[in-house]
């Protein structure tokens, strides 16, 4: 089999048994070195040309699992592959051609811009270190970024506290795209726009999806906005994914008590009587990711938790419709 039709026929990502622990804190203080499991065993695989949605609540390691995914972290334990090639514990310069390959749209586009440099050096900036191109070739290549996502050319000269929420957050998927990129990672592209702009946004993105081929891996809060984004969904607890499966599956039937919890939340159109949705509330707090509990790290608050879930850590299983449930006692 050729190089080509690997790359088109295999996963473009994969994690096998993905951890990220941090150390906090010091020996000399009264509690010691403890660990954060920030992502614990983490499976999962993203095919070509597919948007992976990443749901869960806060903390549960969404935005860590993120920067593992394109090395911005290094991984504590388990396999990264890109396109079939474990980049897992690849060095810095060895990491640097695979760079144009693999981009990331941050949060918060406020953060993520150098406040001190004008827009179009920042979308230059890959442009300079990852290719040959004149002076003149970096600048024609700038314009046509700002054109594609919609900004103009007389705002490469400006400074990001120039520019509202949306169209900084247009300068960061400029700079992402900038290098014809296989995957693009986006945490939490539109959470702190406006919903007004957050569909531009979101329709942006699909626009470009469409015309560069790209592969998207999409983290969100908005369960609205990540069903209307995404062919398969991920739903974390506390750094672990507990479901995994088509997009409209997944909304439609959730099998882990967990997801059923999370996609009950969402809310609805009662167009009819029968339309009405049964809001699922979960008891108790999120536990720690520095002592997640013993077995399944969702026993302490699922309604049907019993004795085997407080001891056994349940594996993945795999069902017909594609889908993927870690749970001792799903509905499927």
């Amino acid at each position: 089999m050729s190089d080509t039709m690997t790359k088109t026929e295999g996963p473009i990502l994969e994690t096998r048994s993905l951890m990220k622990r941090f150390s906090i804190g010091t020996r000399f203080s009264a509690e010691g070195r403890r660990t954060v499991h920030a992502v614990d065993n983490v499976s999962l695989t993203v095919r070509r040309g597919e948007t992976l949605g990443l749901v869960g609540e806060s903390g549960c390691g969404k935005s860590t699992l993120a920067r593992c995914l394109v090395r911005l972290y290094d991984i504590t334990d388990g396999t990264l592959l890109f396109e079939g090639e474990d980049i897992t514990g690849k060095s810095l310069r060895e990491l640097r051609p695979m760079r144009r390959r693999l981009q990331m749209v941050f949060q918060d586009p406020s953060a993520s811009l150098n406040p001190r440099r004008r827009v179009g050096d920042l979308v230059a900036e890959p442009l300079r270190i990852h290719t040959r191109l004149s002076s003149s070739e970096i600048d024609k290549r700038v314009a046509e970024l700002f054109d594609i996502v919609g900004l103009l050319p007389d705002h490469v000269t400006r400074y990001p506290h120039e520019f509202s929420g949306g169209q900084r957050q247009r300068v960061g998927i400029a700079r992402a795209i900038a290098l014809n990129p296989d995957l693009v990672v986006l945490d939490e592209p539109v959470s702190a726009l406006d919903v007004s702009v957050q569909a531009q946004i979101v329709n942006l993105l699909a626009d470009l999806q469409e015309k560069l081929n790209l592969t998207y891996i999409f983290i969100a809060h908005d369960l609205s906005v990540v069903r209307q984004v995404s062919t398969r969904i991920a739903v974390m607890y506390l750094g672990s994914v507990v479901e995994e499966g088509p997009a409209e599956e997944v909304f439609s039937a959730p099998a882990h008590p967990y997801s059923q919890a999370l996609i009950s939340a969402v809310p609805v159109v009662e167009t009819t009587p029968g339309g009405s949705r049964r809001r699922i509330l979960l008891t108790g707090d999120v536990p720690s990711p520095l002592n997640p509990p013993s077995g399944c790290r969702f026993h302490p608050r699922c309604p049907i938790a019993q004795d085997r879930c407080r001891t056994e850590r349940p594996q993945a299983q795999s069902f017909g419709d594609g889908r993927k449930v870690a749970c001792h006692f799903p509905t499927i």
